[in-house]
């Protein structure tokens, strides 16, 4: 069932579940396309996350009884809704060593060898639920719950752009240089975001992501972050 819950005066949340899932996530994906097409006047933004959709509107160009009516009718036709196919994007990562400073801590809370995290943490592929947090940054679901790792105690003050970590049941990559507590276990050459590329995030809500292990020297050769 979905729920509508007013957030202020100016926003609404279009609430598609309360569990993290591909089913549910497809719904909220689903709506936004239908939404981001009825292009109704008033509506400022929209900004989907792992189980909702939030949505901004402007209550000077439509009401909030019309905009909640608009927004049920909506509702009654997703699954109608075309989802664009997904793509796989591949991401090259040279894991430990200088690139992943935390992987002794990963070691000894897993009790797994850093090539069984290597290729645990590289053989699934990820669903990209949602960017947030910074620009590009993605959140991800299918990692392999045998690497979980709780975040760091004490958050670093300063994670490099591309540094690939884990936190509790999630893994994800750092897209600009910025303080964190994920647990780093390597890092990718690509750059996730760049502002001056069209588009400039490589990945997108509804990509899939594919972790492949590299050597230093092939990171270097492929280095977009500096």
């Amino acid at each position: 069932m979905i729920e509508y819950i007013p957030s202020g005066d100016s926003a609404f949340l279009v609430k598609f579940g309360n569990e993290i899932s591909e089913e549910i996530n497809r719904k909220v994906r689903a709506y936004f396309i239908a939404l981001s097409n009825k292009k109704l006047e008033g509506i400022i933004e929209c900004v989907p996350s792992y189980t909702d959709l939030m949505v901004l509107y402007d209550p000077l160009k439509i009401q909030y009884k019309s905009l909640l009516k608009e927004l049920k009718i909506l509702a009654e036709n997703i699954s109608e809704i075309e989802i664009p196919e997904a793509k796989t994007v591949e991401i090259p990562v040279c894991y430990g060593g200088n690139f992943g400073e935390d992987m002794d801590a990963v070691i000894a809370h897993t009790g797994l060898r850093e090539q069984e995290i290597i290729e645990k943490h590289s053989q699934n592929s990820y669903l990209v639920y949602m960017l947030g947090f910074t620009p590009g940054f993605c959140y991800l679901g299918g990692m392999d719950k045998s690497i979980a790792t709780p975040r760091k105690e004490v958050p670093s003050q300063k994670i490099l752009a591309g540094s690939v970590g884990l936190a509790a049941e999630q893994t994800g990559i750092y897209p600009i240089e910025s303080p964190g507590g994920w647990q780093i276990i390597g890092r990718t050459p690509y750059r996730l975001f760049d502002p001056n590329r069209k588009p400039e995030f490589l990945l997108q809500a509804g990509d899939y992501l594919k972790f492949y292990p590299i050597s230093e020297e092939e990171y270097y050769k492929l280095n977009e972050n500096d």
